[in-house]
């Protein structure tokens, strides 16, 4: 059976890098969840943070491993540090991995972000995610051949 993965990222900005990803994933039997109509998160993002939050935590459901995907501003989504937070409890597998290098719609690379893995950490003053769950770039590591297995090392790190 194929792992589902939840995808998180910074949506209005990296909407088109994020589907590359999905896209090389999905072609390869897998199923992705995190991807959702544009109009769809729209709605959505006018609602009160209880209703956003709910709605995240449906677009889990069923998922092993959250892939956070990372682009210049992906540190400062606070949907993306709900979507980390929610995965450390809930005890799913977390991998990162940097997509700055693939071009948008446009032909555009984009530039470095901080990793929002560093922003949380396992209690007050510990260590942060960054330093315990993987980290890779999917052009230099070539994440078209190599995700399957981030994801699954992920995943069997915390006994999936």
């Amino acid at each position: 059976m194929p792992r589902r993965v939840f995808f998180s990222f910074h949506h209005q900005r990296d909407v088109w890098r994020a589907s590359q990803v999905r896209n090389s994933w999905v072609t390869q039997d897998r199923i992705a969840a995190g991807f959702w109509d544009s109009a769809e998160w729209e709605e959505v993002k006018r609602k009160d943070l209880y209703t956003i939050h709910r709605w995240i935590d449906r677009q889990m459901e069923g998922t092993s491993v959250t892939v956070v995907l990372i682009g210049a501003e992906t540190s400062t989504r606070p949907h993306v540090i709900y979507e980390i937070e929610q995965s450390l409890l809930l005890k799913k597998g977390i991998v990162g991995v940097r997509i700055h290098d693939l071009r948008n719609r446009d032909g555009l690379a984009d530039g470095w972000g901080a990793n929002p893995l560093s922003m949380v950490t396992l209690t007050p003053g510990g260590r942060s995610l960054d330093q315990i769950y993987s980290t890779y770039d999917y052009v230099g590591n070539d994440g078209y051949r190599n995700m399957g297995n981030w994801i699954e090392t992920a995943a069997l790190q915390v006994g999936r």
